[in-house]
């Protein structure tokens, strides 16, 4: 029938509205950092009310948790879509993700404080950063087998064990 539209989807409306409080979010925490801010000033940013926000995401550690995977996901799109010049050396990309991480000393303070609790098995992120380390020091270790390959990195250390401490020393 001529003039009816599409059905747009349930969910459509809080998936953007969804995307909207993280975005928010991001910024909230980028600024003040976890302890600096409050759920009330995201929920004031986006138009809603404190239980607003909370349909969406059930507590605070739900939020803080899915304000880092939006983090890792925009840095993800935004290295693949932004000329952003060739690393040279494992030290440069260590470079470049602390200077990176400078800009944004809030949402630093709370990867920290996530990463730290989530240590013990049963807190809510600790899926979350087994997943995120696992991921990157196969993603490390990769460009540095690469780079033995290639002989611009040394070759008589381990590729994965260089991952790891490379991750220890960017934290």
């Amino acid at each position: 029938m001529a003039g009816q539209r599409k059905p747009r989807g349930p969910y459509r409306k809080g998936i953007q509205r969804r995307e909207q409080i993280l975005d928010a979010a991001l910024e909230v925490f980028a600024q003040h950092g976890a302890q600096g801010s409050s759920l009330q000033e995201i929920a004031d940013r986006v138009g809603l009310s404190l239980p607003g926000l909370l349909h969406y995401f059930g507590s605070r550690e739900e939020l803080l948790l899915a304000v880092l995977e939006r983090r890792d996901v925009l840095e993800t799109e935004n290295r693949t879509t932004k000329a952003v010049p060739e690393i040279r050396s494992p030290g440069e990309a260590v470079v470049r993700t602390i200077r990176h991480n400078m800009e944004q000393p809030g949402l630093v303070k709370l990867f920290l404080a996530l990463a730290a609790a989530a240590t013990e098995p049963g807190h809510h992120a600790h899926g979350f950063f087994t997943e995120r380390y696992r991921d990157l020091t196969a993603m490390i270790q990769k460009g540095l087998e690469s780079g033995q390959d290639a002989g611009a990195v040394r070759t008589d250390a381990d590729a994965e064990h260089m991952a790891r401490l490379l991750l220890a020393v960017a934290d």
